[in-house]
């Protein structure tokens, strides 16, 4: 018979700033198997031991703030879980044209900040809060998915439905200061709201017209609909000066392509 002896120090008490069935059924196992040692099959000089994650607490202050500590390592645990989705869901635009193996969001978020970490400093542009938020431009995409204009689905209710993903997700982090510096930046990003907000669009546009000429070169497809969706949409000059590097590379190779 499995046993375990379990006494009230070792038990860990849920956050108080969050509902504990926001944890996942695997998480609450996971941290169970954390706090305690189970000895299956003890043989009979075996001895059943009780491990506890923390030291012996002495006062209140101390064991608040043990607490608020363990709070705040498994929120951020069970956030970068749910992150793990934009490694695994491919986006759809790839998908719908057929290509074998396309990138991720967070891929294509990745490659974004590399964009903004390399560019040539613009006058009145935070870097740091350019990469910032190309990391966290597409994050709602961890619960709703890749919502394409293939896909129907009308702008606002799109907004609508990735800022309750949104909250949801900071609700997982446990809210605090960065929780609400993901928000900050996502809505400023979504509303276009400021210079590195310009910059970062650009950057979303620039990626996907590269990607799509790795692609056409790849695979020898011909990808006309994502460089004519954006063709005239980039807000500012370095967008506008990548942007025509790489149509310049397309033209390049399919001329070659065609002698």
């Amino acid at each position: 018979m499995d046993m375990a002896v379990i006494s009230p120090a070792t038990r860990i008490a849920p956050p108080l700033n969050r509902l504990f069935l926001h944890r996942s059924t695997l998480a609450s196992l996971h941290c169970a198997s954390r706090n305690f040692l189970f000895l299956r099959n003890p043989s009979p000089t075996s001895t059943i031991v009780a491990v506890r994650c923390q030291k012996p607490i002495s006062d209140g202050v101390s064991s608040m703030e043990s607490t608020n500590h363990v709070s705040s390592v498994s929120s951020s645990i069970d956030f970068l879980t749910l992150c793990h989705r934009l490694k695994t869901t491919k986006r759809k635009g790839w998908i719908n044209q057929g290509i074998n193996g396309p990138e991720s969001i967070a891929d294509h978020m990745y490659r974004m900040a590399l964009m903004a970490l390399i560019a040539g400093d613009l006058t009145g542009v935070d870097r740091e809060r350019c990469i910032k938020m190309a990391i966290v431009h597409d994050i709602a995409e961890a619960i709703v998915g890749d919502i394409t204009p293939s896909d129907g689905v009308p702008k606002e209710e799109k907004s609508r439905r990735e800022k309750e993903a949104l909250k949801e997700m900071c609700k997982v982090l446990g809210g605090g200061l960065r929780a609400e510096e993901i928000t900050e930046l996502w809505l400023e990003y979504e509303n276009n709201a400021s210079l590195e907000a310009n910059l970062v669009k650009d950057f979303d546009k620039v990626e996907m017209i590269l990607q799509a000429l790795e692609y056409e070169s790849e695979h020898g497809k011909v990808l006309d609909e994502f460089f004519i969706s954006t063709a005239g949409k980039f807000q500012t000059e370095i967008g506008k000066s990548w942007a025509a590097e790489i149509n310049a590379r397309r033209k390049c190779q399919l001329t070659n392509r065609q002698k």
